[in-house]
């Protein structure tokens, strides 16, 4: 009793001289009236069609197409990002190039910064087994959602889109500043909503700030040298 179909393969055909006909509206339209609940999505790289619950953008963050497989433009549907934890989606024992920590976090925040679900692929070995690497890297990553998973499960985007520095996220009265790459200890964010308090999520003192008609510049003890340096701000 599946809760979602994920359509892929489009690409098999999407250069034939004579276009395939997948007849994905007579398909659609069975599954909803199986199950009118169903999520369907389609990773065929293109805007969504109808009958299509939620987007899917391969290999790359909404709006990015640094693989070259997502130019497609952002829907008002629901998003999603998929992507390998190494280089490819199935299996392949000479594959060892799996991403860091660090990428991983920054992949999974940097999905929530745009709104968006990240499924992350895993490649068995012949034998069902995840890989060792593999299940090293989801401890990791467990590990960190642990402490910080309050500033990206059931958030939505903030108020402040996708920057060089980070992103941000928010959930209720309160935002979350994801500073991913900083080389300065000042840091202005455009957020022009009254900011109450801000505090360090991690150690949970506060955060020096000063806020203007422009946005809010935080001023920081020190260089952000953390995976993830996290400011939670609590708005009026």
């Amino acid at each position: 009793d599946p809760d979602a179909i994920w359509f892929d393969g489009w690409w098999d055909h999407d250069e034939d001289k004579t276009p395939f006909n997948w007849e994905l509206p007579a398909q659609y339209q069975l599954i909803h009236s199986l199950k009118p609940s169903i999520l369907i999505a389609n990773n065929h790289h293109q805007t969504p069609f109808e009958g299509e619950d939620f987007q899917i953008f391969e290999r790359d963050l909404p709006g990015e197409n640094n693989a070259g497989l997502s130019g497609q433009e952002i829907s008002r549907l629901p998003l999603e990002t998929c992507e390998t934890m190494n280089r490819i989606w199935g299996y392949r024992v000479e594959d060892q190039k799996y991403k860091s920590l660090k990428q991983l976090i920054h992949l999974l925040v940097g999905a929530a910064g745009k709104g968006a679900n990240l499924l992350m692929n895993i490649g068995p070995q012949a034998s069902g087994e995840l890989p060792a690497l593999a299940l090293d890297r989801l401890k990791e990553m467990g590990e960190w959602t642990a402490k910080y998973g309050e500033t990206i499960y059931g958030t939505q985007m903030g108020d402040v889109t996708t920057r060089p520095w980070g992103v941000t996220t928010k959930k209720g009265n309160k935002q979350y500043v994801h500073i991913l790459d900083l080389e300065d200890n000042t840091l202005f964010v455009p957020i022009k909503a009254k900011v109450v308090k801000a505090v360090n999520f991690d150690t949970r003192k506060p955060v020096k700030f000063k806020q203007t008609k422009e946005g809010i510049v935080f001023e920081l003890e020190k260089v952000p040298t953390e995976i993830d340096y996290i400011i939670e701000l609590e708005m009026k």
